[in-house]
């Protein structure tokens, strides 16, 4: 039976001021996170048909996973899924652009990395409630702007997230308080733009 643990970070709490500040990175991560991790082992304990699968495949299976634990395994395992991607495409020397393959795709797509930067971010601000936003390549290998709420994602709809925003308000309330679209705002400043090519590549 495997057992999920918390991914470890590849910088310090501290790296992504002034935009992510410190003590919010480490509630988000050392609890927040940790809560999810803890309730998937402990909804998928003595499901041990479950238990070994790895967690992508448990979201793309909701619809076969047993009725008593499903509503913890979306729950908990969506958001082990979400920060563990999360936390890797953050980084605290954020390009202002993506390049290569992403890029060339970015431009076909939404006609220019701006007006993704713009769609993108009005979509993450747009979504009511905690949630989250994402660009994703959909089921016919197409860039994809969307948004999803709770801990959901789109694996659970058969597509594969690029780059994803948290926005409930545990991600950014004790520096921007109601100000969303200032934390959005910022969110660009620290992305890692080669784990999200890297993530392109992967799944195009």
């Amino acid at each position: 039976m495997s057992t999920f643990t918390l991914p470890e970070l590849d910088y310090p709490f501290d790296a992504l001021e002034p935009y992510i500040d410190e003590t919010t990175m480490n509630i988000h991560y050392s609890k927040h996170h940790q809560t999810y991790v803890n309730g998937l082992n402990a909804a998928l304990d003595g499901h041990t048909e479950w238990a070994d699968k790895s967690l992508k495949d448990l979201l793309s299976s909701l619809a076969d996973i047993p009725e008593t634990i499903k509503t913890a395994v979306r729950n908990n395992g969506g958001g082990h899924y979400n920060h563990s991607l999360f936390w890797k495409i953050l980084t605290p020397e954020g390009a202002d652009h993506p390049s290569g393959n992403l890029d060339k795709a970015i431009d076909a797509q939404f006609g220019g990395f701006d007006t993704f930067k713009d769609q993108f971010s009005q979509t993450a601000a747009g979504r009511f409630g905690s949630g989250w936003a994402w660009l994703v390549l959909d089921g016919n290998n197409q860039l994809k702007i969307t948004s999803t709420p709770n801990q959901d994602n789109p694996v659970m709809e058969g597509e594969t997230p690029l780059l994803g925003l948290d926005v409930w308000e545990h991600a950014y309330y004790l520096k921007y308080q109601n100000r969303r679209p200032g934390y959005i705002k910022n969110f660009f400043n620290v992305i890692n733009w080669d784990v999200v090519s890297s993530n392109y590549n992967e799944a195009h």
